[in-house]
């Protein structure tokens, strides 16, 4: 009986003395669908923490709970966080998604190539540094020698106007974030080149991940058995996502799919963006840095012209 007590408050006290991990993110976005697999499957508990998440108007919110301390974690690129490491601050990248979009054109389309867009209207979700717009115009000018930025007129938007402008038939071609790429295939719009694609013909590595979580470097050197049992969390989640269709029925709610086909889109969407397991490439990700910082300027990338050491999370 004394020996059973000892255990259960020592199982008590490991409870109560559980770390919060506070994360900052939009919860209408698709790392949600990780963070509810990793609540309820008590992936936390089981790694050393309770997760907490914490609603986001946008990127630029989480970014500012980041850093004035209102967060832990967010999520962000990889280049965002080289380029605040270059500026000076510690900030560490765990790979989350390689997922990127793709080109797509209407269905009665005739476009077989990027070269067939000239003088066609090209939506696009975000801005001009946007990275898939990046690579897709490195792309267009490597495969066919022409400015797909100068020979078509671009209209900049958020991923849900570009969404829905491109169901109506205004653009020739649109570029969106991969989960509304899903729903736009879902509606009959077709991929004329993915982000994928035109990245291997680059001779950059496709399975570099480009969003993931972003921690502290001062929380991973006084805590690093809770950054790891964040990665480790977060790799748990990924494998059930990955194999178990049950794991989806109860996301179903939250993926905002407005129809079978939307779902299953979704679904496979989010499985193809699962990085592999193990450290990134950081040579794949200097070349990816130098063609952004050539294509995107200070605008996207500041200074930084070389990838800074410690920006990636080893296990």
């Amino acid at each position: 009986m004394f020996k059973f007590l000892i255990l259960t408050a020592s199982i008590f006290c490991t409870a109560v003395q559980a770390e919060t991990l506070r994360i900052a993110t939009q919860v209408s976005g698709t790392v949600n669908w990780e963070l509810a697999t990793i609540t309820a499957r008590g992936l936390d508990a089981a790694n050393g923490f309770t997760l907490e998440v914490q609603d986001a108007a946008a990127g630029p919110a989480a970014q500012i709970a980041f850093e004035g301390g209102q967060a832990d974690v967010i999520v962000s690129d990889w280049l965002w966080v080289a380029r605040q490491r270059a500026e000076g601050r510690d900030y560490v990248f765990i790979p989350y998604s390689r997922a990127v979009g793709a080109l797509y054109v209407p269905a009665g389309s005739t476009a077989k190539t990027l070269a067939d867009l000239k003088g066609s209207q090209i939506g696009i979700a975000g801005g001009p540094v946007d990275k898939s717009w990046l690579i897709l115009r490195a792309y267009a000018q490597v495969e066919y020698g022409f400015d797909l930025a100068a020979q078509t007129t671009q209209v900049f938007g958020a991923p849900p106007l570009i969404y829905q402008s491109a169901l109506d038939g205004q653009f020739g071609g649109a570029i969106n974030f991969w989960h509304f790429g899903a729903k736009m295939e879902a509606a009959g719009l077709r991929p004329l080149v993915t982000v994928t694609e035109a990245a291997g013909a680059l001779g950059l590595n496709p399975d570099t991940p480009l969003l993931g979580y972003v921690v502290r470097g001062e929380m991973l050197r006084e805590q690093p058995d809770l950054v790891a049992g964040l990665a480790k969390a977060s790799r748990a989640a990924k494998d059930i996502l990955a194999t178990d269709d049950t794991a989806w029925v109860a996301l179903r709610p939250q993926m905002n799919a407005k129809s079978d086909a939307e779902f299953t889109a979704l679904r496979a969407g989010f499985r193809a963006g699962i990085p592999a397991a193990g450290p990134v490439d950081e040579a794949a990700a200097a070349k990816m840095l130098a063609l952004m910082a050539t294509l995107g300027g200070e605008e996207l990338v500041g200074s930084l012209k070389t990838l800074p050491a410690g920006t990636f999370y080893t296990p």
